[in-house]
Formats: C-alpha cells, structure tokens, sequence
C-alpha cells in the first residue's frame, strides 16, 4: 500500500499557487531539467530568494511523475540534528520499528518507492541533512531528492542550482502584486515605473525584501517608500561591510521594517520568534502578554504583523495558525538576546506547551480527543523546542519528564513512540532518582522500548519504578507497573498476563482512574479469551471497556474495544458481529488517523475473510495490512502472532503459494484510499486514475516503446528487439516526449512504474 493515510500522506506538495512565484518560469524549467537528470538537486541562496517557494512549485509540478508522490520536510521546524531522520519519518507517517534507528528505517521504507523527497530549509542541520541525503540516494535507487539551503550539501552527484534575485521586471510585477492586493488604488494614475525599478533595485530584487517594503503602501506611497529605504540602507548596512550585499540587503529590509512596526509590535515579534512552526492566538497571548501588553491587545497586534508580511496567515481549517519565515524569526531571536528577554520568554513557551500536554492528557479520553489529536499534531514542533529548551537548562528537565510521557496515545497515535522514547530517555538522564514523575516516565519509556523488542532493558525500567511505588507506598504507580507488565505478558506470549490485567484494573478503579483502566481491560479481555477459552469473560472486560470510552465520546479507546470484540468473535463467536467490530474500528481509526490501530484492523478483517472462506479477498487484505505493519515499525507475527499465522496458513492452503502472493502484492500496490475502500467493502469511484487517462494519449507501439524505456533498453536495443530502424525509434520517443509534457526517458520510465501500479491497485 503506497502512499500515507489520513494525516500521514506522503504526497505533501501545496495544492494552492505559492505565495511570491513570480518571474521564476525559466529556475523552474531549469530545477525541473536537473531532476530528470540528477537525483539530488539542491537550491541555494541567501535568505529570502524565495527558495522555498520555487522547491514547493516545481514539486507540485512533477508530482505526476513519482508514483508515490512528494513529501516536503520542513527542517526548519527542528534544532537538534539527531531529529533530521525521525522528521522524515513522521512525514512518511513511519513509526518507531524494532532495533532500527530512524534513518534506517527511512531508507528500508523509501527503497522500492519512488518519489520525490523535498528537504526545506537544511542550513542549520548541514551535516545531518547531507548525512540523510546520502544514505537516501545509496540505498533507494528510485528516490529523487530537492533540496533547499543556503549552502550545498556537498554530497556526490549533486546538482546545485543558485536561485538568484528577481529581475527588475519582475520584482516591480511582484511589488505590484503584493501592494495591490492590500491597497487596490495604490496606482492609479501613476506613472511611478521609474521609481518602482529603482525601489526593487535597491532591494536587489529580493522577494521577501519586496513583500516586506510592499506591505508599507498602505500608508507610503512607491515614492515614499523608496525615500525612506534609500536613507536608510546606508546606515543600516554600516559596519555590515564584510557581509555578502545581498545579505546586507536583506538584513536592511528587515531592519527597517522593524523600525517601522510600533513598539509593541516589535516586542510581540521577537517574543513571537520563539515558537518553532506555526502557533495560535492563545499560545501567543501567553509568550506576548506582561505588564506592558494587555492580553486583550495582543490579537490588534498580531495583525499588525500580519499586515506588514511579519507574520503569516496559515490555510488550515478551524483555528487560526500564524508563522514566522525563517529569516524573520532568527531577526526576532537576536532582538531577544539584545534585550537579555530570550530565557523567560522561552520559559513561558515551555510552560505554555507542557499545560497543553497536561490538558490534552486529562481530557483525552473525552468528546475533545479528535480536537487534542489536531492540536498537538498542529504543535508538535513546539513541543519539540519546549521540550529541547527543558534539557537544556538546569534544574528544568524534570518538565521534560511528564511532557515526554504523556498523553502516551498521542505518540502512539502519531507513530511517534521512538521520538518519546529518545526524549524520555534524555530526561531519565537528566533527573534525580527521586523525581516524582520518575516512576511514571519509565513505565511509558518501557512500553515504547517494548515496541523495539528490548526484553532485557523493560524488566530494568519495571524493577527501578516498582522499586519506587513500594519506596512511596503508591499504589497507583505500583498499577501502572502492573499494566506495562501486563502487555508486556500478552505480546511475548509469556503466562501472568490474565492475573496482571486484572489486578491492574481493580487498582485503577478503586481510584477512579477511568482513561488508565481502559487498556487493561483490554488487556485482560483479549488475554482471558484466548489463554482460557472464555469469551463470556472476555466480552465482559471489552463490553465495560466499550461503555466506559463511548460515555465520555472517546473515538480511540472506542475502537481499540471494538477491535477486541472482533478477535474474540473471529475465534470463539459470531462472524457477523466480528465484522461489523472490525469494520467500525476501523472507521473510527479513520477519523483519528490512528495507523497502528488500522493495520490491526485490516489484519482482523483478513482473519474474517478467511473464515468466511473469501481467500482471495483475504490474501489481499494481508497485503494491505503488511504495508501498515511496515510502516508502522512493526510485524504481525509480534503483534498478533497467533490468530494471523493461523489464519495466513488457512488461507495459503486453500488458494495455493502462488494465488495468495498474487492476490498479497496485489494489496501492497494499493493507494491508501484504494487500500481502505477494499478493506470497507466500498466500491471504486467511477472516474479514471490519472495515469490511465494519460495511457490513452499513446499508441500501442509508443505504449511498447515506453515500456523497453523503462527496462533500460536504449534506441539501439529497442530497434533490435523490435526490428525497425533506430531512426524510426526515435521519432517515437520524440512523440513520446512530447505527447507526454517530458523531457527525458528517465521520466518516461517513471511514468511506466506508475501506470503499473495504478493497473495492479485495480486487481
């Protein structure tokens, strides 16, 4: 199964027209060249080019070309270089697998794909980013990657393109543009093309230069403006001589829009600075407000900043989101060093996203759950900076500890659990032995180290925080061990796991803890049903477990029960109400994006079909599974060894090695839509694929000279096995070339992959 699914897709490129591309037809035909013919190209230039901008057009413009998308990594959301791999494999949607460090299990994941990989934004993790880069390209042959940065990466093969200024033209037509749509009179009547070529000269045709003096016409006129810019660039690019001009450029728009912003403007942007990715009106409120800034005046404020290009304005739905560019943002950070505000403002973003976590975490279990799932999806760069500024200073890792722990679902949710597990780990380290978070902190490292199969190391954690409970006489803390404990039993087959769940849910419900008893009448109920024969019981523990979450509007735990029923039902009961469990489990993942809940699912599902003698229908839906197992970091043989081996050996014993691998395949080369309509039993929408759309464009002896392109033939070979002249072959590729918008046979081939696998998603 390509692709990613709900909040995980890979294909990431921009649907809307970038803000700023103007004048940049012939960079893009040019980075578009250089892809057809290298797999690293990389843009450089000094902040504010607009590199960012033309990597996101051209990736929306050869997204037709990679079968399995483009995904666009913004690094300038992360400090710590460490993170470069675990970041691409969050917007791979890729969790934590066994043993593998991130990197590697990048490169396992991308190794038969083929897209494209957009790194944004890699100055400030040059080394990690290169080191990626490399290992990507080495070991997956079909990955093609751009990447943005003010210096090369310096790795073998790549093709490095300078983006430079805007010509004067086309920096006037994007001053145009840009103070038009803020004043649309701004020149009526005016001949001021003069003044507008001189004005973007001195602005080195820059466009975040541009966008910035373009935001003053709202109270300047062009003549103004370029008065007050001419004055002063030479002072502002004093004692800046040795500095690059462009850089000087750049650094004087900057500083003069600064200078134009009111005071407490310039405070809220540099106290803005702070946040990592985007942030809302609440976060910001927070950071901004003090004695001098009413809260009730930070919203006036940050519109301000939106109005001169400071801020942006993000596209989501629902809540608004604001972000800083990256040149404006490290702008704001120096401000807050020559103020000397830089260590309390970080504090207050800490506290502010370590309440969030906490909030989150009392109100998971709840009718908010889908909002908390949104919100710290929306934040988690934040909770990266705030969690990084914990470790860094002292005295403050102990925030680290419940901020990295909980709510464990999120992580769990986000295929996040080896990124908890490192920043748990770095806080352990960082804490006293008699921390009172201590004993929660390494009950939840050890069920993210269970996920990595570390038998010897969960026992350690487990002694060391029981050694705590009983130290404390905390009987809630002794329950949490007993639940690690618990899973630990049931995944490793080992005996107890009944007794542990049960004596785990009796101490959490004597103490009123409903979110915490949740998982161990899970626990208990899947466990009793297939060590003890009892699904009477088992029923029992799902059924309170169903209740208890369906009360407070919980979607997570809802389906974690379902899917429970499902597995009891699929052995012991009706197969019907197995179905129907697993099937709305698996709606109900769909609507919290939960991928290590589908890929159970989708395995149950296969189970059912098997049961119901649907053995081709079975091995398909094996395959689908098989991919969310993979990317998930894990495989079924650990997660639900012995329901899914008996049931794949059903079904390879009634349609033969050879069907079930067709049938399996057939289900790894679904998309993820594809993949979840098989799975739910819907239909296929009637509407063509695209790549099918573009096969009708050829000829059948064109369709067959693409497809030798794509075994490697060259003109020769394919004259030869075709018996025509090696003239006449190439006016085929040339009509190939042109029929199909390409300018090389490299993307010929790729288009071939794709059309391939659209055909096998329809088997």
């Amino acid at each position: 199964m390509r692709g990613g699914t709900v909040d995980h897709s890979e294909t990431t490129t921009p649907s809307a027209e970038p803000s700023g591309y103007v004048g940049r037809r012939g960079e893009g035909a040019e980075v578009r060249r250089l892809l057809g013919k290298a797999r690293l190209v990389t843009l450089t230039g000094p902040g504010g080019v607009g590199k960012t901008t033309l990597a996101t057009r051209v990736a929306r413009d050869v997204a037709h070309l990679f079968p399995d998308g483009v995904v666009l990594v913004e690094l300038a959301e992360v400090r710590d270089g460490a993170l470069v791999a675990n970041l691409v494999a969050a917007r791979l949607g890729l969790h934590a697998r066994s043993g593998l460090p991130a990197g590697r299990q990048v490169i396992d994941h991308l190794r038969d794909r083929a897209l494209l990989l957009v790194l944004d934004n890699c100055e400030h993790l040059i080394d990690s980013s290169a080191e990626l880069a490399a290992a990507v390209l080495a070991g997956c042959p079909r990955i093609v990657v751009l990447a943005t940065s003010r210096q090369s990466l310096g790795v073998a093969g790549e093709q490095v393109l300078p983006v430079p200024p805007l010509p004067i033209a086309d920096a006037v037509r994007l001053f145009r543009e840009r103070a038009g749509a803020i004043v649309p009179s701004a020149f009526d009547g005016q001949d001021e093309e003069a003044v507008l070529a001189e004005l973007c000269g001195r602005l080195d045709g820059l466009p975040l230069a541009i966008e910035l003096a373009a935001a003053r016409i709202r109270s300047l006129s062009p003549g103004q403006i370029l008065d007050r810019l001419t004055g002063r660039l030479a002072l502002l690019t004093s004692g800046r001589r040795t500095a690059p001009r462009r850089q000087q450029t750049l650094r004087a728009a900057i500083d003069w829009s600064y200078q134009l912003c009111s005071s407490a403007e310039q405070t809220v942007w540099a106290r803005t600075s702070v946040f990592s990715g985007s942030f809302d009106l609440d976060a910001a409120t927070h950071v901004c407000a003090d004695a001098g800034i009413a809260a009730d005046d930070v919203l006036e404020l940050i519109d301000g900043l939106l109005d001169k290009s400071v801020l942006i304005r993000g596209r989501q739905p629902g809540v608004a989101r604001y972000q800083m560019l990256e040149s404006l943002r490290e702008y704001g950070q120096e401000r807050l060093d020559v103020t000397g505000d830089r260590h309390r403002v970080a504090r207050l973003h800490r506290d502010w996203f370590g309440g969030l976590v906490a909030r989150a975490n009392e109100e998971w279990v709840s009718d908010r759950q889908q909002r908390w799932i949104e919100q710290l999806g929306s934040d988690h760069a934040n909770l990266r900076a705030a969690l990084a500024w914990s470790l860094s200073e002292p005295g403050e890792a102990g925030r680290a500890l419940r901020m990295a722990a909980y709510p464990v679902e999120y992580w769990l949710l986000r295929g996040l659990a080896g990124e908890a597990r490192t920043w748990l780990g770095r806080a352990l380290a960082a804490t006293p032995d008699d921390h009172p978070d201590r004993g929660d902190a390494l009950c939840m490292y050890a069920l993210h180290t269970l996920w990595m199969g570390d038998q010897e190391q969960i026992a350690r954690l487990l002694d060391e925080a029981e050694a705590l409970a009983e130290k404390n006489a905390d009987e809630v803390a002794r329950g949490r061990v007993l639940h690690i404990r618990s899973f630990a039993a049931i995944l490793t087959g080992r005996p107890g796991g009944v007794e542990l769940a049960a004596a785990t849910c009796a101490i959490f419900r004597a103490h009123g803890l409903v979110h915490a008893e949740l998982h161990p009448l899970f626990i208990h109920g899947v466990s009793i049903a297939y060590r003890d024969g009892d699904p009477a019981a088992a029923r029992a523990s799902l059924r309170r477990m169903y209740d208890l979450a369906a009360e407070r509007g919980d979607l997570f735990y809802r389906a974690m029960a379902l899917f429970g029923r499902a597995t009891v039902e699929v052995e012991f009961g009706d197969i019907t109400a197995a179905a129907d469990a697993a099937t709305e489990a698996l709606r109900l993942d769909l609507r919290t994006g939960d991928q290590q809940g589908m890929a159970y699912r989708v395995d149950t599902l296969a189970w059912i079909a098997a049961r119901r003698n649907e053995h081709e229908r079975a091995a398909t839906l094996f395959g689908i599974a098989g991919a969310l197992w993979e990317r998930i970091g894990t495989t079924p043989e650990f997660a639900v060894n012995l329901p899914h081996v008996k049931h794949t050996a059903a079904t390879r014993a009634a349609i033969g090695n050879t069907r079930f691998e067709q049938a399996y395949a057939a289900g790894r080369a679904l998309s993820d839509a594809e993949a979840v309509r098989h799975a739910l039993g819907e239909p296929a929408p009637a509407s063509p694929s695209a790549a099918d759309a573009r096969t009708g464009i050829l000829t059948k002896r064109e369709t067959e000279i693409a497809g030798l392109i794509a075994k490697g033939l060259t003109n020769r070979d394919i004259a030869a096995e075709l018996v025509i002249s090696q003239r006449t072959v190439s006016t085929h590729v040339e009509h190939i070339l042109t029929k199909l918008g390409f300018g090389n046979r490299a993307q010929i081939a790729v288009w071939v992959v794709g059309r391939a696998g659209t055909r096998r998603a329809q088997l």
